[in-house]
Order: structure tokens, then sequence, then C-alpha cells
């Protein structure tokens, strides 16, 4: 007498060949470590909020003395280049998760341009506001402002200055992303899920910008 078997089960009560159940799919890992390490990253600039707000408790006489020394027009454009180099940046994250790694046409057909393209052109937007910081800090300087002036002087060099050294680290990565793109024929899933992440750090030192220009220079007005 023929006996019937029957599939295993899991503790739902679907079978292992049950379609409802859906393929099982793996996060991609170096997404969930560049989320972990990010997540480091901003405990590490809310220490530098924590001493910032804490000197200008203590200090307020010298921020009314030393933010007359900023320029905040200046700072407010040179914010804004910065959030829309976010918006090139994401435009080449849309061309990278379709797989097009360069342009179509002619570098005038701005609707053919690639990855490649538009992180370029972030990398141009980046490279203007770190040189816009440079001349910051020189105009400060040549007004007698240095890191060891004050306390005022000594955070905002800190704060500001290690951004900036963030907002570099950046500029290098889409470098070796773009200089990826011209070492391959073939566009493949580890090209692709590096300029996701690298965008994952670039619109993170973008959040983090805008939280220090709003402390630093509208808060501290």
């Amino acid at each position: 007498m023929a006996t019937a078997t029957s599939l295993p089960s899991n503790v739902s009560g679907h079978t292992a060949a049950d379609p409802a159940m859906g393929p099982v799919s793996r996060p991609n890992m170096v997404s969930v470590g560049t989320i972990v390490w990010l997540s480091s990253e901003l405990m590490f600039f809310a220490g530098l909020f924590a001493i910032f707000f804490t000197v200008r408790s203590l200090r307020p006489d010298l921020w009314e003395h030393n933010i007359e020394l900023l320029n905040v027009p200046f700072a407010a454009a040179n914010t804004l280049i910065l959030v829309i180099s976010s918006v090139w940046c994401q435009l080449g994250v849309l061309k990278a998760e379709h797989g097009q790694k360069s342009r179509t046409g002619s570098l005038l057909n701005v609707a053919g341009w690639g990855m490649r393209e538009w992180y370029v052109l972030t990398y141009i937007f980046g490279a203007v506001f770190v040189s816009g910081q440079v001349l910051e800090y020189a105009t400060l300087v040549s007004e007698g402002v240095t890191i060891s002036t004050d306390s005022w002087s000594s955070i905002f060099y800190l704060t500001t200055g290690l951004h900036g050294i963030h907002v570099t680290g950046g500029l290098i990565a889409f470098l070796l992303i773009i200089g990826r793109t011209y070492t391959t024929r073939t566009y493949s899933h580890a090209q692709q899920t590096g300029a996701v992440v690298t965008s994952y750090y670039w619109h993170f030192v973008d959040v983090v910008w805008i939280a220090l220009f709003a402390a630093i220079y509208l808060l501290g007005a």
C-alpha cells in the first residue's frame, strides 16, 4: 500500500513549496556596514555639537564679539552649493541603479548622462565647497582669528575643519568611483554598490553641514 509523503512545514504552517513564502534574500552587507559606520560618525559629530553648545553657554560674550567676523551670506551660498551637489549625486545613483555608467549621447545632452557625468558634477560642486571653506579660513586668519585665539575660534575651526576633512574624503571616494568606470568594460554589481554607498556618505556630510551652519552661523548670530 502506497503512503503519501508530506512536505516539511515551518512553524507558521506553510510548506517549503508554498509560493506565498516568497524568496529569501540577504541584505547587501556593504550597505549595512556603511550605515553602521555612518551611525558611529553621527555620534562623533554629536559630541562636537555638545562641546559647541557647552562652550557657548559658558562664554556667551565670545559669541557676541566673534559672530560679527563671520560672512553669513558667503557661508549660506557655500551651503547651497553643497546641498545642490547632493541632488546631482542622487541623480547619479539613479543612473547607477539602472546600470548606466556613462552618457549615451553628446555631453550637452544632459538627459543622456550616466552615473559618471553626474558624479563628476557632484565632485566639482564639492570641491567648490571645500575651496570656499579654505577661503573663509584665510580671511579669518588675516583678521587675526586662529584656532588658538579663544574658545570660540577653537570650536569653530574644530567643527568646520573636521567636517571639511570628511567632505574631502568623500571627494576622494568619488574619484575612485569615477576612475573605476574607465578601468572596466562592464558595469558590475560591485561598482553599482560602491556608487550607492558613496552617496550615503555624501548625503550624510551634507546633512551634518546643514546642522553646523544653522548652529554656528544662524543660532550664533
